[in-house]
């Protein structure tokens, strides 16, 4: 666990919290001083983000609780609120934020921990991104961790039945919506664990031992060895 999942506990933010969190840096030893900083000393992208989440909480586009500055007399007092925003008592909804970014294409940091894992080869935003590369490494990962896709088939033969069932998300069909055939085979080749071949693994049914004897008749239930059944009329 990274030192700061632990934020992930909360269901409310401040907005200096939610900023330096969403520019990836640890509230808890940040908070305190951050605004304290000269605005060029701050984390990279935290006043953008603080920003967006002040204008957001104005416009009710997150949901959250908005707080005000409060304005004092000469002998401390406080005599109402300004109109600046207090970013430290202010809150936002976590949930709400999650919306709010993805709206604005941020789908990864620390918002959106199961992006974090995903491979960027294997985003089909990302500029470099390889369908064929990515459909390989899919039917790796799907096929050998399956028996049941095994089950009588060869790795070639599962691999080539999985790439035809999931061609059209790598786009390997042809104009007419079929598989491409070309596409399978080259893919094929490069996943096949078992290049050399063999027989595909079949379900057994458990062997009968040699050794069992064969049961001793029980005295009162003997039969007549000597019966044939060839005399029966049916």
């Amino acid at each position: 666990m990274e030192f700061f999942d632990y934020w992930r506990l909360c269901d409310d933010l401040s907005i200096v919290q939610a900023a330096l969190l969403i520019v990836g840096e640890d509230p808890s030893s940040v908070h305190w001083f951050v605004e304290g900083l000269d605005v060029d000393k701050r984390p990279f992208g935290y006043e953008a983000a603080k920003t967006a989440l002040i204008n957001a909480l104005k416009k009710e586009t997150i949901e959250g609780y908005l707080c005000f500055q409060h304005e004092h007399d000469i002998n401390g007092n406080v005599v109402g609120d300004g109109d600046e925003v207090d970013i430290s008592a202010s809150l936002i909804s976590v949930e709400s934020l999650k919306v709010f970014l993805k709206a604005r294409g941020i789908k990864s940091g620390f918002f959106f921990p199961e992006s974090n894992d995903r491979r960027n080869y294997l985003d089909p935003t990302n500029s470099c991104y390889a369908p064929k590369l990515a459909a390989a490494v899919a039917v790796w990962e799907n096929v050998s961790s399956d028996e049941t896709r095994l089950s009588g088939k060869t790795p070639k033969q599962a691999i080539e039945k999985w790439l035809r069932e999931h061609a059209n998300e790598f786009g390997l069909t042809g104009t007419d919506g079929n598989p491409v055939a070309a596409a399978i085979e080259q893919i094929s080749k490069v996943t096949n664990w078992k290049p050399e071949g063999g027989a595909a693994k079949t379900p057994t049914r458990p062997q009968v031992s040699s050794n069992l004897c064969t049961p001793e008749k029980n005295i009162e239930n003997q039969e007549d060895d000597t019966f044939d059944d060839t005399e029966i009329p049916f």
